[in-house]
């Protein structure tokens, strides 16, 4: 990935990966919201892991499907991706 993850490409992945829709900012004021609580279930995040792989060609980390939080997944990822700080 060139960039780190935000929330606002997050929340685009929360719609086109598992229709889930979001707003950017409320993900952004409230990072440690439960997924299951704005309606993100494990699948749903499993399909935006794999959209994410698919789009970058660069596995992401074993425990990414099974973060609870908006912070907790872009924590992660972020930390493992090859250009994340």
């Amino acid at each position: 990935m060139t960039d780190r993850l935000t929330f606002d490409e997050l929340a685009a992945l929360m719609k086109s990966a598992a229709g889930v829709t979001v707003d950017p900012k409320e993900l952004a004021a409230h990072p440690d919201v439960l997924f299951a609580e704005l309606g993100l279930d494990s699948l749903g995040l499993l399909g935006i892991v794999g959209e994410l792989e698919n789009r970058y060609d660069h596995p992401m980390p074993e425990d990414a499907e099974r973060c609870r939080s908006p912070r907790d997944f872009l924590d992660l990822v972020n930390t493992a991706s090859p250009t994340g700080a």
